[in-house]
């Protein structure tokens, strides 16, 4: 008599807990002009629950720019900047509520926090609150920046992660690192593995706007530029794998 044992699969150890993802809303536009490509946006939902089933707490902060860009607006002299600023804002609020519909529809639970009210589609932004939903394996995330004008959604990513105690910032964006000039203007750009905070200064790299980027500093969390829309390049990094580029101290 042959007695079948079942297969076990390897179970390989996260090396990030609690992470803060930032998107940007010019990623969920995919192949068109503007507005919200909803392929990209399911493949999105795929890849965050492939580290929520790892037990990865996750929060996450996207941009707006897919359907408003207030800085561009204000420098065409189209709009009050602080008004503009704010229409940006709202625009992060409908990219949260398109990127929660897509997790739910993949069976993950999450939760919608505002740092402006909006009391019939999500929560007020509170510490504790958005905490002990992350505690109960809830994928949370904050709409709306950081609530004020002149900041963008890098800061509200930088400031967010350092109030939930992240382990670190994963930047998800279109190119697979941080290279030495623009990749895509310049054919001699060298991609770095590993730079420091202190080389990204001295070199003036554009990682994130310089609010946000001393935040992470100055509060010791490491940040991770990578490639969002490469499959399975969300799992690596939370495995801990070299993917994208990690600025460290």
């Amino acid at each position: 008599m042959i007695i079948l044992l079942p297969l076990h699969t390897e179970v390989l150890p996260v090396k990030y807990k609690r992470i803060l993802l930032k998107l940007s809303g010019e990623a969920l536009m995919g192949d068109k002009e503007f507005g919200i490509d909803h392929d990209r946006l399911n493949q999105y939902a795929k890849e965050i629950k492939q580290i929520a089933e790892k037990d990865v707490q996750v929060a996450i902060v996207i941009g707006g720019g897919n359907i408003f860009r207030g800085i561009q607006a204000n420098q065409e002299n189209e709009f009050d900047r602080v008004q503009g600023d704010y229409m940006g804002m709202l625009a992060t609020v409908i990219n949260s509520m398109a990127l929660q519909m897509a997790l739910e529809k993949v069976d993950l639970k999450t939760r919608l926090l505002s740092a402006i009210k909006m009391e019939q589609i999500c929560e007020p932004f509170i510490r504790r609150r958005a905490i002990r939903h992350l505690e109960k394996n809830r994928v949370v995330i904050f709409g709306a920046g950081t609530g004020n004008p002149y900041f963008t959604t890098d800061t509200a990513a930088s400031l967010r992660a350092i109030e939930i105690e992240a382990d670190i910032i994963l930047k998800g964006t279109r190119v697979d690192g941080i290279y030495s000039a623009d990749p895509e203007k310049d054919k001699n750009a060298v991609r770095y593995d590993k730079i420091s905070f202190d080389e990204v200064y001295k070199k003036g790299l554009q990682i994130m706007d310089l609010t946000a980027f001393t935040l992470c500093k100055e509060n010791k969390i490491p940040i991770i530029v990578f490639d969002m829309n490469k499959p399975g390049n969300l799992n690596k990094v939370v495995l801990g794998e070299q993917v994208g580029t990690l600025v460290e101290f």
